[in-house]
């Protein structure tokens, strides 16, 4: 028998996760195909994912390329005075060029992802924040290299060749990404408020044929445009720890480190970056010994030299995406 989730703040059940993970894999896979992966009813598919997308409590939105934009990004601190960090959070996921934002445990600092041009970035920078009497200090660090985004993460819930089963073709290494016109940039922000809308519902969203909008997807797709983001309270996937590790790594051991996180099932993002640590790498633990075991047994032999731990209190936009808040 089918039994749901009903209550949003507790841990999801292993079918859900399961759908969780699908969608990971492929944000736009067809309900049809993942039970058969699964091994589920396509309606026992259906309905979950109804649930799932419908309460905000899971939304798969298309994400941007991170490694085209990854070298004019900033990674941002702001610390702010205690009691006006709500409102320095939501004004910076108010902006179209910050993707991710969280507040840090303690209350007193916003940690943002800026993705803008140099003009939209110094006004941030240098006008707004300075400006806010709220914002006792800021830095920026840029991005030098990515190592692994969010969209690459995985909850851990399929088997591996479930995974591969689930798995959309890879785009061609060969061929240039496909030139835009404004009919795809206007599908593809369609895809950054829903990558899961049909192409129906597309198709009268944009007023053009449904024929129109399965080529299009289909040029886009094997382009390698069409990458999507789970986002996901991870409370929901009993995870409770997330956190900011900021790392100093011998220049020389830096690539090989980088690349060796990025495998790490429990990293959600490793970038290099500039300043007084050169590697980021955002980590998921089930709780705070699990995030002690992680230091010790996986950046240890790495030979990472410093760690500062920053632990997010609550994710306030990931991916461009604003999470519904569960309570605390």
């Amino acid at each position: 028998m089918d039994t749901e989730t009903t209550d949003p703040a507790t841990v999801l059940d292993a079918l859900d996760r399961q759908l969780v993970h699908a969608l990971q894999v492929d944000g736009r896979a067809e309900p049809g195909r993942i039970a058969g992966v699964l091994g589920v009813s396509a309606r026992t598919v259906t309905r979950r994912l109804g649930r799932l997308l419908g309460t905000g409590a899971v939304r798969v939105v298309r994400m941007p390329d991170a490694r085209a934009a990854a070298l004019g990004a900033l990674l941002l601190r702001v610390r702010v005075l205690r009691g006006r960090v709500d409102a320095i959070a939501l004004a910076l996921a108010a902006q179209d060029a910050v993707p991710f934002v969280d507040v840090m445990l303690g209350g007193q600092e916003v940690s943002a992802v800026v993705l803008a041009d140099a003009s939209a970035r110094d006004r941030l920078l240098h006008g707004r924040l300075p400006a806010t009497d709220a914002v006792l200090e800021s830095t920026a660090h840029a991005v030098l290299h990515l190592f692994a985004d969010a969209s690459a993460w995985r909850c851990g819930a399929l088997t591996a060749g479930q995974e591969a089963a689930l798995a959309p073709p890879p785009p061609a290494p060969a061929d240039p990404p496909p030139a835009l016109d404004p009919l795809d940039h206007r599908l593809l922000d369609a895809l950054g408020v829903d990558a899961r809308r049909s192409h129906a519902a597309l198709a009268a969203a944009l007023e053009v044929p449904e024929s129109t909008v399965r080529r299009r997807l289909h040029r886009l797709g094997a382009g390698g445009l069409l990458r999507t983001h789970v986002s996901v309270d991870p409370r929901l996937l009993g995870v409770t720890v997330d956190a900011n590790l900021w790392l100093d790594v011998e220049p020389g051991r830096l690539a090989a480190t980088g690349e060796a996180l990025a495998r790490h099932p429990q990293v959600h993002g490793v970038l290099a970056t500039s300043g007084p640590s050169n590697l980021m790498a955002a980590v998921f633990c089930p709780d705070h010994a699990a995030l002690y075991r992680f230091q010790t047994e996986v950046l240890g032999p790495l030979g990472v030299r410093r760690v500062e731990t920053a632990i997010v209190a609550r994710a306030v936009k990931r991916a461009g995406a604003r999470l519904r808040q569960l309570p605390g």
